[in-house]
């Protein structure tokens, strides 16, 4: 056994700063908080402890140094493909994210799910890295965002994907998709339900599934206990897929007054991924996407002012490397900036995102529950910047930074 001992601890539920902070670790566990110290000591002096963070929304097979967007869609192969994602795997556990979802782009890969081998290769020590929830190929159709076709005007037949790397049109077709990602691994299903604000799609707002083909994305989830997360950003879009199912919209840049009374209403999540609004660099986009950008991410930001207002369920994601990998931290503060409180933004950090995870074991520091555990130089409850700076993390009772 050890103790973590800190000037003191981020209670979750209650909303404060506990003092001083007492964890005490055996193997990956907690198993207590606070009263004597007991085993061998880790002494974190003035720091402040706080469970793990959670990010709903990353790409670690794609960003990181090197990258260019458009070029790597047709130089980078699987092999490389996966050690862009160790890098960018190891960045994100260091900055504090104990657990992310991937809800990668599609790419070219034979229909291998690289995602499920990251989560994989994490669980059995082989790299460093949070714990990945992995969604495999996104589901979208043809021409639709996160084809590959949104990076640029590919000719016809250039980076073709199959229905087992997403690509899928009708219901029959839906479901094959869907499928497949269930039988190689995938945790949750993602699927397109609008265009993107960065994809040659015509506007974010446009939905691109039917209704028939949201439902039967949703049933194939549901009935093997798996979640769906859809990519909408316009508000007819997230309405369908709200009463299709669908459990958590990313995005949902433009959502309305009666798209945010649903989600309430049917307990949708949402992953407002505010950051990129602000810190996304688009400078290498296309002149007409920088228009767009101009036009979206304003509306983006009043959006999800209304949806804190309005009590809807929001989960921390940062569509990385929407912004670097390892910056995750960004969107606490920008939640913070955009009316949340601190204790919400952490909140939508860990006991949030794990209620959308559908897991217990994570997201407070409690008794039995894993040991993913951070630590931060002052009080995220008085100022939500020090989670920006993480000076130690452990992970199921291993210490990654220290």
């Amino acid at each position: 056994m050890l103790t973590l001992r800190a000037a003191g601890l981020v209670d979750v539920d209650l909303g404060e700063v506990v003092r001083p902070g007492i964890v005490k670790v055996d193997g990956e566990r907690i198993v207590g908080v606070g009263g004597p110290v007991e085993g061998e000591v880790v002494d974190l002096g003035d720091l402040v402890l706080l469970p793990g963070l959670m990010d709903m929304e990353v790409n670690l097979l794609v960003g990181g140094r090197g990258e260019h967007p458009v070029v790597s869609q047709v130089r980078d192969d699987p092999p490389l493909r996966m050690l862009r994602a160790v890098e960018n795997a190891r960045r994100t556990l260091r900055a504090g994210f104990t657990t992310v979802r991937n809800l990668g782009l599609l790419v070219k890969t034979g229909g291998y799910l690289l995602d499920v081998a990251l989560s994989k290769a994490i669980d059995a020590g082989w790299v460093d890295g949070p714990r990945v929830v992995p969604a495999g190929h996104s589901i979208t159709p043809t021409g639709g965002h996160q084809d590959p076709t949104m990076f640029g005007s590919y000719a016809p037949h250039v980076l073709d994907l199959t229905v087992e790397e997403g690509i899928a049109n009708g219901v029959g077709e839906v479901r094959r998709a869907a499928r497949y990602q269930i039988r190689h691994g995938a945790q949750l299903l993602k699927v397109c339900v609008s265009g993107g604000v960065l994809s040659h799609t015509g506007m974010p707002g446009a939905q691109h599934y039917s209704a028939e083909e949201l439902r039967a994305v949703a049933d194939e989830a549901h009935r093997r206990s798996l979640r769906v997360a859809a990519h909408a950003h316009g508000a007819e879009a997230v309405r369908s897929a709200v009463l299709a199912g669908i459990d958590c919209i990313e995005h949902g840049f433009l959502i309305d007054d009666e798209a945010i009374a649903l989600m309430v209403k049917h307990g949708t999540f949402l992953v407002a991924t505010q950051a990129l609004t602000e810190a996304m660099d688009i400078s290498r986009a296309a002149p007409a996407l920088r228009e767009k950008a101009a036009l979206i991410f304003p509306r983006a930001r009043a959006s999800v002012r209304d949806a804190i207002d309005a009590g809807v369920k929001i989960a921390v994601g940062t569509d990385a490397p929407g912004i670097p990998h390892g910056r995750n931290a960004l969107e606490l503060v920008t939640l913070v900036e955009r009316g949340m409180t601190p204790i919400g933004a952490i909140r939508a950090a860990t006991t949030t995102s794990a209620e959308l995870l559908d897991v217990t074991d994570r997201g407070r520091l409690a008794e039995g529950l894993l040991a993913d555990i951070i630590a931060v130089p002052g009080d995220p409850l008085q100022d939500i910047s020090v989670l920006q700076n993480v000076k130690f993390v452990m992970k199921g009772g291993r210490t990654f930074v220290h």
